[in-house]
Formats: structure tokens, sequence, C-alpha cells
């Protein structure tokens, strides 16, 4: 029998890491979002400077959110093979691959934003179109998609009887 406070302790860093890694989504949303709709190297290099901040949030979280949930798992009594389980870690790493390929023209845009703006330059057609990437864009988009789905069978747990 798992004692009840270990298990709190488990969820209590299983839901930080949640918490850090969708508030690390949305800030590098936001400052990604925010920075397409500049003019200025600077702001673009500021609000890409931002989003890398968010894109260390959601690597940390994914890190604890995952080993912790990978814990509960054990002490929960669920099980790998449960569905919501396997259909979490499956989601949570298409969220880690599609969300770390989505994240490298943002990457590649923050480099040449700041490298513009120590030159004092106006955005390039090469920046604009980093900005404008509709592969990454829908990459990052999608990653966030399934990270919604994962909160969704966090909270739900279709099917377990322990609610």
């Amino acid at each position: 029998m798992t004692p009840a406070w270990l298990y709190d302790l488990a969820l209590c860093f299983h839901l930080l890491g949640a918490f850090l890694l969708v508030s690390g989504t949305v800030v590098a949303g936001v400052g990604f979002e925010a920075a397409r709709r500049r003019t200025i190297c600077s702001e673009i290099a500021l609000l890409l400077g931002l989003a890398r901040i968010g894109a260390a949030l959601v690597v940390g979280g994914t890190l604890l959110a995952a080993s912790f949930g990978l814990w509960l798992v054990e002490l929960g009594h669920w099980g790998y093979g449960t569905p919501w389980v396997d259909a979490a870690i499956g989601l949570l790493t298409l969220v880690v691959v599609v969300g770390s390929i989505g994240g490298q023209r943002p990457k590649q845009a923050r480099k040449l934003a700041a490298r513009l703006a120590t030159a004092d330059a106006p955005p390039s057609a090469e920046l604009l179109a980093l900005l404008d990437d509709r592969v990454a864009i829908a990459l990052n988009y999608v990653a966030a998609s399934a990270l919604l789905a994962i909160i969704v069978l966090m909270v739900v747990k279709p099917g377990s009887p322990h609610q």
C-alpha cells in the first residue's frame, strides 16, 4: 500500500510540471505571435527572446510532468496499457517532437532579428519568411492542441474507476 503523502507529493510535482508546460507554451506562443506583428528588428528579437524563455519553461515542465506522471501511473495502480495513460504518453511524445520541429523557424528568426537589430537594419525578406512559415505555425498549433487533449485526458481519465 502506497502512503497517501507519497502519492500527494508525486501529484504535486506532476501538476507543477503541467503548469510550467502550459504556461511556457502560452508565453512562447504569445511572444511569437506578437513578434510576427512587429516591424522593428529589436522588438522582434525581444519578443522572440521572451518566446525562448517560454520554450525553456516547456522543457522543464515536460520533464517534471512526464517523470512524476510516470511515477503516478505506478502509485495510482493504473498501469501502462490503460487507454488514457497510453494516449497521454503518445500525445506528449507528439507535443515534444512536433513542438521541437515547429520551434526551429522561430529560433532562426530570433537569431536573425538580433543580428539585424545590431546593425539597425529593417526586417529582411528572410526574417519575414521565417516569421510567416506556415508549416512551423501549423506544427506549433498542432503541438498546443495535443497539449490541450492531454489536459482533458488527465482531468477526465475516461474509463477509469479512480475518479
